[in-house]
């Protein structure tokens, strides 16, 4: 059965960060294709959320979106939950700093 998933706010103020970023330099066809996936990797979140490695952390996995986008999401016993999308170019000991 699928989980549901749960966006925090700062996995939506960064999803928002990389379609703003998207919409600047890049294509609408970009843009559409990073949605797209997204909503893919979502699907199968909820359907199989172990089926994605684990980030180092307890409890948090990565599903990578594009090459240069990973998300970050935690399993609850009854939801997902999304923590952040991170770029995959930055520093990888950025990628667990939560933002205040």
């Amino acid at each position: 059965m699928a989980k549901e998933i749960k966006w925090t706010l700062e996995a939506e103020e960064t999803y928002h960060q990389v379609i703003e970023y998207l919409e600047r330099s890049w294509t609408p066809r970009e843009i559409a294709h990073f949605i797209i996936h997204t909503e893919k990797v979502l699907h199968f979140i909820s359907e199989n959320p172990l089926l994605f490695r684990r980030s180092g952390r307890k409890s948090v996995h990565e599903a990578l979106i594009t090459p240069h986008n990973l998300l970050l999401f935690r399993v609850k016993p009854h939801h997902i939950e999304l923590i952040t999308f991170f770029d995959t170019r930055q520093d990888p000991k950025k990628k667990h700093k939560r933002k205040k």
